[in-house]
């Protein structure tokens, strides 16, 4: 009469999480445990298949608030190349796709299944004229600003190219030193 009954894993590793936990029966290929080399974590997080399209693989990326005092550097290593959908929290269905990253800068606290952020840049330009959104707003469909001219505050059409959630890049209507007003 044995206790024990030897698993073997198909790969050398560390237990990262146990599945199985007590005694019971277990079907043949049940999931028991998931093994895994710490020191070579992969990142995945989900992105808005309209921002996914846009990412290619090798784009760098950021890992920030994981918990240490510095964001670690990462590299986009595949997009997945199929879909789901997710209901975000305004109760919105959206087409998510994953995204699976490569850290290039470790540190030996970030573990299995912990949450991090992931900033990925989808355009940048560091020549791009930009304008605070907070400074633009909307006449019909068109953009506006009011720009200082000759000490009188002007509005000013403009025709916008890429936006985040703080700026918005100039394509035409304002020149580089014009001042706007927010």
């Amino acid at each position: 009469e044995t206790c024990c009954v030897t698993l073997t894993a198909p790969v050398d590793g560390v237990v990262l999480a146990v599945h199985a936990k007590s005694e019971q029966p277990v079907a043949v290929g049940a999931k028991i445990a998931d093994i895994g080399d710490p020191s070579r974590l992969e990142i995945v997080v989900d992105l808005l298949s309209s921002d996914a399209v846009r990412v290619v693989p090798g784009t760098a990326a950021q890992i920030t608030q994981w918990g240490g005092t510095k964001d670690l550097r990462a590299r986009v290593k595949r997009i997945d190349p199929s879909a789901y959908t997710k209901v975000s929290a305004l109760g919105i269905e959206e087409q998510r796709v994953n995204a699976v990253l490569e850290l290039e800068d470790t540190d030996p606290r970030l573990g299995h299944g912990f949450r991090v952020f992931a900033e990925i840049p989808i355009w940048e330009s560091p020549m791009a004229l930009q304008v605070p959104i907070s400074a633009l707003f909307r006449i019909g469909n068109r953009w506006n600003a009011f720009a200082i001219q000759v000490g009188r505050a002007k509005r000013t059409e403009l025709e916008l190219g890429h936006m985040n959630d703080e700026t918005a890049e100039v394509l035409s209507g304002l020149s580089k030193n014009d001042i706007v007003i927010l």
